[in-house]
């Protein structure tokens, strides 16, 4: 059940923040970004438009599953209670339920797609193993694999939902670089493929020749760990190599953006603000959504 057709049995009622948990290993990132400082901007001009939907705990607190950024924007605009709506959903539904909400945003990270469709994956699994044996599912689903039903759902081909669901096996450190588009999604999925190990390696190596994998290097790569010869020195040479369409690439000195940005402010984050801003002037305002 969407956010939007609720059931008339349902009711909006208001919570004390305090009472309210955010949702376990929740896969969406809560960002001071601009779509935050708008969204608390609309919050604090209308209130809040759409209320929450919580479900209750046998501690006596309510876990948010939908609507952890107009909680936390209620928050730092000094909000004791806020508007919700209960249900009672079994740990799965409230999964799929989550996920679904989330997807709406605009603008989404790879990672947090990909651990999003991770999670509802393996809930619509367990689901469907419970369903298995009931003569009333619908017919049209009978016989699907989870993950088409999943990509149908997510308007995704089953193999890019199998491509994001092997991205989850990147370290935390190659899922933040492709977060900020120092590595191309392609590449991270073959990279995806070698081993904790090698992946720090690999890390290690791009911070050595100053640049991240093509596909094709990825790929190379990959089949070097899957023979058993991989080393890091290897991983230099490959990656050292020109890649087409790096001779035309567009590229800053430091010292150009530093007039730019706060006194401090890193290489990185210079970049990630950069993009944060081209991205904002080729999308409408985010209402307020998840």
């Amino acid at each position: 059940m969407s956010e939007e057709n609720a059931t008339s049995e349902e009711r909006v009622i208001e919570i004390e923040i305090e009472r309210l948990r955010n949702f376990e290993e929740h896969p969406f990132k809560i960002v001071e970004d601009q779509q935050m400082k708008q969204l608390a901007e609309s919050i604090s001009r209308y209130g809040i438009l759409s209320p929450l939907i919580v479900r209750p705990s046998p501690e006596g607190v309510y876990e948010v599953i939908s609507g952890h950024r107009r909680k936390y924007a209620a928050t730092k605009l000094g909000y004791r209670k806020v508007p919700v709506i209960i249900r009672v959903l079994t740990d799965d539904e409230a999964v799929v339920l989550m996920v679904d909400s989330n997807l709406q945003r605009n603008h989404i990270r790879p990672s947090e797609k990909a651990m999003a469709y991770k999670m509802k994956y393996e809930a619509m699994r367990r689901t469907a193993g419970r369903k298995k044996s009931n003569e009333n599912d619908d017919d049209r689903n009978k016989g699907k694999r989870t993950v088409q039903l999943l990509g149908k759902e997510a308007g995704e081909s089953p193999k890019q939902i199998q491509r994001y669901i092997k991205i989850t096996e990147l370290i935390p450190e190659l899922l933040e670089m492709l977060d900020d588009e120092e590595i191309s999604f392609n590449p991270a999925f073959e990279v995806a493929f070698l081993s904790q190990e090698e992946q720090r390696e690999l890390i290690d190596a791009m911070a050595y020749v100053q640049s991240a994998p093509s596909i094709s290097q990825a790929q190379r790569i990959k089949k070097l760990s899957q023979e058993g010869t991989l080393t890091q020195n290897k991983m230099r040479e490959i990656l050292s190599e020109v890649k087409k369409g790096e001779i035309n690439r567009v590229s800053f000195k430091n010292e150009q953006l530093y007039q730019f940005f706060p006194k401090g402010m890193t290489a990185k984050e210079m970049k990630r603000r950069i993009l944060e801003i081209l991205k904002q002037q080729m999308s409408m305002p985010e209402s307020q959504a998840e």
